[in-house]
């Protein structure tokens, strides 16, 4: 998972927080005025599945997700148990789509 997250991003592996292996990152502010950093793309191997951290227009998320294998999804998460389950060309057109989404929503 780490190679392919590196390979594909062309970023450095770096931890945020206890459990999360983020790549790349941006700077998010809100109407309300919170604001903080967050990487562009992340996972965290966790006990019972693997947390996939993608922040996905709705367009793309309806077109790619069907065809990434075995996996649950929530808003910013897709949950797989391994890699074998999925398909590793959807996980990286999955990556590079949140990159860009990312870049585009927060460009500086």
């Amino acid at each position: 998972m780490l190679d392919i997250f590196t390979d594909t991003t062309g970023y450095e592996a770096k931890m945020w927080g206890p459990s999360i292996i983020g790549f790349g990152s941006y700077h998010y502010k809100y109407k309300t005025g919170h604001e903080g950093d967050a990487p562009l793309v992340g996972f965290s191997p966790r006990k019972a599945k693997i947390s996939l951290y993608l922040m996905l227009d709705e367009s793309v998320r309806e077109e790619l997700l069907p065809k990434l294998g075995k996996h649950t999804s929530g808003k910013t998460c897709v949950y797989i148990n391994k890699l074998e389950d999925i398909d590793i060309e959807v996980l990286k057109a999955l990556i590079n789509q949140s990159i860009k989404f990312l870049k585009e929503t927060y460009p500086d």
